[in-house]
């Protein structure tokens, strides 16, 4: 259960296996006195008030069964109640000082919490006893690192659950991702960087430099970057795609449609150069073929509210003032949608 739970933070709730929306258990004035396995079975199952009914049944017993202080804490930590849930994590520990899991629960509530730098101790602490196959502590106590910008620490845990040299041109590659993934966009161009001068053609480094580039407003700085990383990796379809977006903010409408159409021809299922097609095309004046490939993006996406509003540009270029207003309405809709009156479909 541990792997699930400490990726939960990234994705939302927590679901356990199978989960089912709950029903109530049918009355049985026979039924059995609760253990810790039907309580976790019942938890495995998303009846998680009925398995913390039988958590406090299992409590007021004496001595209290093992693994019910972490059960108790895994299943607030779902309903989200992460106070109540260290505590439950805390009780564990204590009965348990081998409790691992216990530990590093209680490490990433803090951290779901915003309480990064109480955090690092208790994962630290988990990560410390567990054996190198289980890489999952080092995630979270990567990004704990890196929120507290101790960025050598980060690389190095990220690292670790690659396999990676600590040190090496892939280590610094990741942590630049992962660094720009959470906007932290200077130590993220520092660590590209350094991957390219250990390493002169590390694929995606240039690329990343690009983003970081075009996260910065630099767009002329983009464009070398991903031109450098198009001599190393000229198949790269996000490479394209990226070049194009830089192209367009240029004001380099030819060079952003070839760009772009590579990207299509690389990668069909993507939306984002079909969108950036039709921007290019609203540029060039061209809205007959901005909206197709307009049409085609908003059927890949419709939920995309960029494509909906550059589809009513182009409706309304064309004068189907009707269909313009509709685009313009559903881009609104999508950025602010009223849960009484969802958008159409």
């Amino acid at each position: 259960m541990i792997r699930t739970i400490v990726f939960a933070f990234l994705i939302g709730p927590l679901g356990f296996a199978g989960q089912a929306p709950p029903t109530p258990a049918p009355a049985d004035s026979a039924s059995p006195a609760p253990t810790f396995e039907s309580a976790s079975a019942l938890a495995a199952k998303g009846r998680l008030d009925q398995a913390m009914a039988q958590l406090n049944q299992l409590a007021a017993q004496t001595p209290e069964p093992a693994g019910v202080e972490r059960l108790r804490g895994i299943i607030l930590y779902q309903k989200q109640n992460f106070a109540e849930a260290i505590s439950a994590f805390t009780k564990a520990a204590l009965g348990d000082s081998n409790d691992r899991e216990s530990i590093e629960m209680h490490g990433v509530s803090l951290f779901r919490m915003g309480r990064v730098p109480e955090a690092i101790p208790f994962l630290e602490k988990a990560h410390a006893s567990v054996e190198s196959t289980n890489v999952d502590p080092n995630y979270v106590l990567a990004l704990c690192y890196a929120d507290v910008q101790r960025y050598d620490d980060s690389r190095h845990a990220f690292a670790a659950q690659f396999g990676f040299q600590p040190d090496s041109a892939e280590a610094h590659l990741l942590a630049a991702r992962m660094f720009l993934r959470r906007e932290f966009r200077d130590p993220a161009g520092r660590e590209a960087q350094k991957a390219l001068e250990l390493q002169p053609n590390l694929p995606l480094a240039h690329e990343l430099l690009g983003e970081v580039a075009l996260a910065n407003g630099d767009s002329a700085g983009a464009i070398r970057e991903l031109e450098a990383e198009q001599k190393i990796d000229p198949l790269n379809a996000d490479l394209y795609d990226r070049l194009g977006d830089a192209y367009v903010r240029m004001g380099e409408y030819a060079k952003a449609q070839s760009a772009l159409d590579r990207a299509v021809l690389l990668e069909p299922t993507a939306t984002g150069p079909y969108i950036l097609l039709g921007q290019t095309f609203l540029k060039l004046n061209d809205p007959i073929q901005a909206l197709h490939y307009l049409d085609h993006a908003v059927k890949m996406d419709p939920s995309n509210y960029i494509t909906h509003n550059l589809l009513g540009q182009a409706y309304k270029a064309v004068g189907q003032q009707a269909a313009a207003m509709r685009e313009f309405k559903m881009a609104v809709d999508l950025q602010d949608p009223d849960p009484q009156n969802p958008p159409a479909k």
